[in-house]
C-alpha cells in the first residue's frame, strides 16, 4: 500500500503575534478615540469663540429689579443702592443730570481749614459707552473738565485748553465715578452706618420716589476686615512725613459720631435722586500732647432732566494729542538726541538737532 500522504501539523500563532495584533488594534481604538474627542473640544472651542459675547457686568447689574422700599430693612440692599456707580446708574435711568456740592471742615480746636466742591456730570443717552461731560471744581480755584463724544475723550485743567486724549486708558470712566459718587464717598468715609428709615412717598423732577430719613447708624463688619494680610508698606528710611502720618490715622482711627439728613429713591429704578446729608467725624488724640480732630462734611446733589436730550457735543477748539510731552522733547533736542526716525525729538521746526550749549572753560587759578 502505498504510504499516505503527510501533512504537516497545524502551527496555532505564537505568543508575540497575538500580543503585536492586540497592541495594534488597541492603538487604533486610541487613535479614533483621539481624534473623536479632539473634535469634540473642537466643536466646545469654536462654539465657545462664535457664541454672542456675554454683557458687561454693569449692564446685567443694571437689569436687576431692586425694591426701593426694602432699603431700611434690608442693609446689603441699602448699600447696593447708596453706593451705585455712574455707568449703571446711566444704564437704569437713561440721559440726565446730576449734580452735587461737597463742603468739607476739617482741624483741631483753633485750626480749621474747610473746602467747598462742587461736581456736575451731564450723562447722555447709550448707558456704558455713552457720552458724557463732567466738571469738578472748588474754592481754591482748582478744576477739572472731561468731555466723552462717540468714543473720542477731551480733557483740561480749570483754565487750560481742551486736549484730545486718544490714548485715554480708562481716565474718563475714573473721572465719571468720581464725579457721579459723592454719595458713595460719604457713605464710605461714615464706613457704611448710614441708617435708612423709611417715611413716606415724594417726587423728584415729576418721578415717585420713596423718602428715607438717614441718621447714624450701628458699627458694621466691613468686607476688608475678612480679606487677607496685606504686605507691610514699605517706609522711607526718615520715615513718613506728618501729613502721612495725619491721613493714615483718619484712615484707621476715625470714628463717625453723627450723621442727619434724608435721600430720595426713584420707585422705578431704585436710583437716588437727591440726598441732603451732614455727618461729623472724630479722630482720636494720639499721645498725651496730641489733640482731637474732626472732620464734617456736608452734601446736598440731585439728579434731574431724566431722558432729556442734553446736546453733548466735541468742544469746537483743542489741541491735538501728544505722542511726547514737550517738555522732555525740549530736552532731547537741547542735547541733541535724535528721535528714532527723525533728526529731532519733533518739538524744533527745523531739521537738524539743536546743538548742546558749549561746556564753559575751566578757569585757572
Amino acid at each position: 500500500m502505498p504510504d499516505p500522504v503527510s501533512h504537516p501539523p497545524t502551527q496555532t500563532p505564537r505568543p508575540r503575534l497575538r500580543a503585536s495584533l492586540l497592541a495594534a488594534v488597541c492603538a487604533l481604538a486610541a487613535v479614533a478615540s483621539w481624534s473623536c474627542n479632539r473634535d469634540s473640544a473642537d466643536r466646545a472651542a469654536k462654539k465657545r469663540i462664535f457664541s454672542p459675547e456675554d454683557p458687561p457686568r454693569v449692564v446685567a447689574s443694571a437689569k436687576e429689579k431692586l425694591n426701593a422700599g426694602n432699603l431700611g430693612s434690608d442693609a446689603a440692599l441699602a448699600r447696593r443702592v447708596l453706593r451705585m456707580d455712574a455707568a449703571e446708574i446711566t444704564e437704569r435711568l437713561g440721559s440726565h443730570r446730576s449734580q452735587a456740592a461737597v463742603k468739607f471742615e476739617w482741624g483741631t480746636r483753633g485750626n480749621q481749614l474747610e473746602l467747598t466742591e462742587n461736581r456736575t456730570l451731564e450723562a447722555g443717552a447709550g448707558g456704558l459707552s455713552g457720552d458724557f461731560h463732567a466738571v469738578v471744581g472748588n474754592s481754591h480755584d482748582q478744576g477739572m473738565d472731561v468731555i466723552r463724544v462717540h468714543g473720542d475723550v477731551f480733557a483740561r485743567g480749570k483754565y487750560g485748553p481742551y486736549r484730545q486724549r486718544l490714548r485715554d486708558r480708562g481716565m474718563a470712566e475714573r473721572v465719571r465715578e468720581e464725579v457721579s459718587g459723592a454719595l458713595r464717598d460719604f457713605d464710605s468715609l461714615f464706613l457704611g452706618r448710614l441708617k435708612l428709615e423709611p417715611y413716606g412717598q415724594t417726587t423728584s423732577d415729576g418721578r415717585s420716589a420713596q423718602r428715607y430719613r438717614v441718621t447714624l447708624g450701628p458699627a458694621v463688619q466691613l468686607a476688608s476686615a475678612n480679606a487677607a494680610a496685606l504686605p507691610t508698606v514699605m517706609e522711607p528710611k526718615g520715615g513718613a512725613d506728618a501729613a502721612t502720618l495725619n491721613r493714615r490715622r483718619f484712615a484707621d482711627k476715625r470714628e463717625p459720631q453723627e450723621i442727619s439728613g434724608e435721600v430720595w429713591v426713584d420707585e422705578e429704578t431704585a436710583v437716588v435722586l437727591h440726598a441732603k446729608l451732614e455727618g461729623r467725624i472724630k479722630v482720636p488724640a494720639e499721645g498725651d500732647q496730641g489733640k482731637e480732630a474732626f472732620v464734617r462734611l456736608t452734601l446736598d446733589s440731585g439728579i434731574s432732566d431724566v431722558g432729556r436730550d442734553l446736546s453733548l457735543h466735541a468742544p469746537e477748539q483743542y489741541l491735538p494729542d501728544e505722542d511726547k510731552p514737550p517738555g522732555i522733547a525740549d530736552a532731547l533736542d537741547r542735547f541733541g538726541i535724535p528721535r528714532a526716525g527723525a533728526t529731532d525729538a519733533g518739538t524744533t521746526p527745523s531739521s537738524a538737532a539743536t546743538k548742546p550749549p558749549p561746556e564753559p572753560e575751566d578757569e585757572s587759578p
